[in-house]
């Protein structure tokens, strides 16, 4: 059998070349987009208020089935619908992101300390569920991670459903350290950060920058794990900088 030339045209095989690379990138993108609605998300801690568990530079993982999906786990936050698909509660002791209440274009991290129904009080600096204070064990001075001209008390903490992890005390006295009693209403949370003066969480008011209550349906997800790290200077713009990780934070689990 003798092959026939081909009669396609070099300008009809380059774009069919074309057409076969779009459609390769489309799908690639279809499935990253899938992926990112429905079963994680990339975020980057922009702030120290999670110290000393979780630091600026940090790139997590979040996982967005832990709780169930609402209009808040999708790009954008879209009116399509209220409440939570297959939702789940969250535990005590969880590290969450979520959208600011107050600001929804804004994506927060915190940890759960009050869930529905609770009584939450701090009482110099220590926090109290229920009328019963969470346990804290002073672990010794050290310095801030992200500011290391001011000393901090490390103080281990762990929540009565066993969830242990260290929190941050600046000294006594300082705004959030003493509060009245909030009751967490249904289908609400209050959060706080580990780095406890210098967090603006479920103690301060929306008016005072803070997050109030956290409605339900304003998580994203959980947070599992920090995937790199990069120190502080890092950027994008500058290549020469984007190995300069904190090597002793990859792949480290968020307790």
């Amino acid at each position: 059998m003798i092959d026939m030339p081909s009669t396609d045209t070099p300008r009809a095989n380059a774009w069919r070349e074309l057409l076969e690379i779009l459609r390769t990138v489309g799908l690639a993108l279809a499935i990253a987009l899938v992926l990112r609605v429905v079963i994680f998300q990339p975020f980057t801690i922009p702030s120290s208020s999670m110290e000393p568990g979780l630091v600026t530079g940090d790139y997590i993982v979040v996982s967005k089935s832990s709780y169930g999906w609402s209009r808040a786990s999708l790009p954008f936050n879209p009116p399509l619908f209220k409440g939570r698909l297959l939702g789940r509660a969250a535990q005590r002791g969880d590290v969450v992101v979520f959208r600011l209440p107050r600001d929804p274009s804004q994506t927060w991290i915190k940890r759960v300390i009050g869930l529905p129904g609770d009584r939450i009080r701090v009482r110099e600096g220590q926090v109290f569920v229920n009328d019963a204070a969470i346990p804290q064990t002073p672990m010794g001075m050290t310095q801030d991670h992200d500011a290391p001209d001011r000393a901090v008390l490390q103080l281990g903490e762990r929540t009565p459903n066993g969830r242990a992890y260290v929190t941050y005390d600046g000294g006594p006295g300082l705004p959030g350290d003493d509060t009245g009693v909030y009751v967490v209403p249904a289908g609400q949370y209050f959060v706080m950060g580990d780095n406890r003066d210098n967090s603006l969480d479920s103690r301060f008011s929306p008016s005072a920058g803070g997050v109030g209550l956290l409605p339900a349906e304003n998580l994203v997800g959980r947070a599992k794990f920090v995937l790199v790290s990069w120190r502080q200077g890092a950027s994008l713009f500058k290549p020469w900088t984007w190995l300069d990780l904190q090597w002793d934070r990859l792949l480290k689990p968020i307790r």
